[in-house]
């Protein structure tokens, strides 16, 4: 039965989880589309861009669990703004930064505001929903807009952040001018990324002021401390004991795969097409951008998808299946360059991010009824680390392969084996009660 906030409160909850999506995720799109041209602009080489990287992921990979547990212990909101603030400095950094170690300051605080952020808003909304209406609420509808609304941010985000420093380039050449009066400070590459500075201290006011959430008891540097580290081992534990959850990382380890091969695999294989880096690399921003289009459409018709299938847990092995006939269609036409091929290697591109962007919020609505408020983001940040850590190892083992259907292949046979787990339902588990009782919290 509905709690005090009732239906609308459901729907503000929701729209206000869309709209944090859709900020959270708009300024990594703006900076995807010039970070690694501002640093070679600024004289690193392309080790010390790959070192750059490799920061931030290995700070997103070590923050993630404790991250999580911090979300869960000491509350959504606090988390979220602390990212945003994080980002703050991380942009400004990127966008002004000419030395090695300022860029790499930048990097890890990005990565500490990614790991932060990692699951912090759709565990804000989980919650939520469930205080507002129990814990049999309807959140399939909810985690699908999320997923659109995400991937709708990153490719306005590419397109904004790749069209900026080309418009600052045309006519009398304002980027130049920026550029002579700041003393090289501002180049044309660096303002998507200071956009993005900005656009953080709007995301960080509208979480303080919009995501209210369940008052939890107050929380001291001491209870902190002891209940981090409980919290990531409960969620470690979860995935052990509970045959879904275990199924839920290693379609997530399975995702990991398959997004490492098309992201490294595809660049290449567009400057084969095209002959030129140069045309290449455009080739390949539009086409990111409509694979975010794609994830987007797939995550909007995720609900439908579960009707038509039956259930969830159908409706996951559906997608993924047609993610991994994308893999297949990515492998077959991998040795020919012929028009009828490229049209087909686009049609599996396409369908790859559509299946996976349609599984997704049927795997977390299926999660999310076997995990507690009290373990949920780090449910979410394990879920997240099982898809880094083998996409990480994906992409040596793929660069090590020669170029050809076999990288394709191996990796579409790991995206179906994926699927192939959610053939036999599992039993459904007593849902989860609250961690602690606390009244339902009044969206407005």
């Amino acid at each position: 039965m509905p709690g005090p906030a009732g239906p609308f409160g459901i729907r503000a909850a929701r729209r206000r989880y869309v709209t944090v999506c859709a900020l959270l995720w708009l300024m990594p799109g703006l900076g995807m589309a010039s970070m690694v041209l501002l640093f070679t602009e600024r004289g690193m080489s392309l080790a010390a861009v790959a070192g750059l990287l490799a920061a931030h992921s290995l700070t997103v990979a070590v923050l993630e669990l404790p991250t999580g547990g911090l979300s869960d212990v000491l509350g959504r909101r606090p988390v979220l703004a602390l990212a945003g603030a994080l980002n703050v400095v991380a942009f400004t950094l990127l966008g002004l930064g000419t030395t090695a170690w300022v860029l790499t300051a930048g990097m890890v605080l990005m990565g500490a505001a990614r790991a932060l952020a990692s699951g912090t808003a759709e565990a804000w909304y989980v919650d939520t929903v469930q205080a507002s209406s129990g814990p049999g609420a309807e959140l399939r509808t909810g985690l699908a807009r999320g997923g659109s609304a995400t991937s709708a941010a990153l490719a306005a985000g590419l397109l904004i952040g790749g069209g900026l420093p080309w418009l600052l380039s045309l006519g009398p050449d304002p980027g130049a001018r920026l550029s002579e009066a700041t003393s090289g400070a501002v180049l044309p590459l660096s303002v998507p990324l200071l956009l993005g500075a900005v656009l953080r201290i709007v995301f960080v006011g509208y979480v303080l002021t919009a995501l209210r959430e369940p008052p939890r008891p107050a929380a001291t540097v001491r209870s902190v401390l002891r209940g981090v580290p409980v919290t990531v081992l409960g969620g470690l534990r979860l995935g052990g004991r509970d045959a879904l959850v275990r199924r839920v990382l290693l379609t997530a380890a399975a995702v990991g795969s398959a997004l490492a091969a098309v992201e490294l695999l595809v660049p290449g294989r567009t400057v084969e097409l095209t002959g030129g880096t140069g045309s290449g690399a455009l080739v390949y921003a539009a086409l990111a951008c409509a694979g975010f289009v794609c994830s987007g459409v797939g995550s909007h018709l995720a609900p439908l998808a579960a009707r038509v299938a039956g259930s969830g847990e159908r409706a996951v092995l559906g997608c993924l299946a047609a993610g991994a006939a994308g893999l297949l269609l990515l492998g077959v036409t991998a040795s020919s360059a012929h028009p009828p091929a490229t049209v087909l290697a686009v049609a599996g591109f396409g369908l790859v991010y559509l299946g996976l962007g349609a599984a997704s919020p049927n795997e977390n609505d299926l999660l999310h009824r076997r995990v507690t408020s009290a373990g949920r983001a780090t449910a979410l940040s394990v879920q997240s680390l099982a898809q880094q850590l083998v996409g990480a190892l994906t992409g040596l083992a793929v660069g090590a392969l020669r170029p050809g259907p076999l990288p394709w292949l191996l990796t579409g046979a790991a995206l179906l084996a994926g699927a192939l787990l959610w053939l036999r339902r599992v039993q459904p588990a007593r849902t989860p009660c609250p961690s602690r009782p606390s009244p339902a919290p009044t969206v407005e």
